[in-house]
């Protein structure tokens, strides 16, 4: 009786220990960028740590001939987050090692670019706990690299008047957030 006591209150504890640890995300405001498909996975490794990889992905050009727009990229991510409280609630920074994959034109001129660019990001934001298993998330940050690439007078012509390599930084994780947690 006393073996099966101890079992039971070490399934209990391994399962407290476990509960709420993952979580799936997707950025509402990616949705608002062309489109762009996105998801991130977390898994809570501590109190206050969680790690996190993600990926995006937009295939698509809006308009026809001259008027095309596009906003094309592949990019995969992966990062740690600090939450001072605990995972999933309140306050977090965080910290991504990313690489996209990249062509963009016709938004604000004619011009386009594409490449590829590897580098960093830091972000901080705030978490909402909505019920046990839904989140909303807030957030900003900023990411900076390397990027290869080609810039063309337009989308479809072909012509290049531009290319390299340059560092950079730009605007990142900017977060309107739904996660679920399990």
């Amino acid at each position: 009786m006393k073996n099966f006591l101890l079992a039971t209150a070490g399934l209990f504890l391994c399962a407290t220990v476990w509960a709420q640890n993952f979580s799936v995300t997707t950025n509402v405001l990616d949705y608002l960028d062309f489109g762009t498909l996105n998801m991130e996975a977390s898994c809570g490794i501590a109190r206050q740590w969680t790690l996190n990889a993600g990926v995006k992905y937009n295939p698509f050009s809006w308009g026809e001939g001259g008027k095309e727009m596009a906003d094309k990229q592949r990019s995969l991510e992966a990062g740690a987050r600090f939450w001072p409280w605990h995972i999933y609630s309140g306050w977090w920074m965080g910290g991504k090692l990313k690489w996209q994959e990249y062509n963009r034109g016709g938004i604000e001129s004619p011009a386009a670019s594409e490449g590829d660019r590897y580098g960093g990001s830091l972000s901080a934001g705030y978490t909402f706990m909505l019920n046990t298993h839904l989140n909303l998330d807030i957030g900003i940050g900023l990411w900076g690299g390397y990027d290869k690439y080609t810039a063309y007078e337009c989308l479809r012509c072909g012509r290049v008047i531009d290319g390299g390599e340059r560092f950079f930084v730009l605007p990142n994780d900017i977060l309107l957030t739904i996660s679920y947690i399990f």
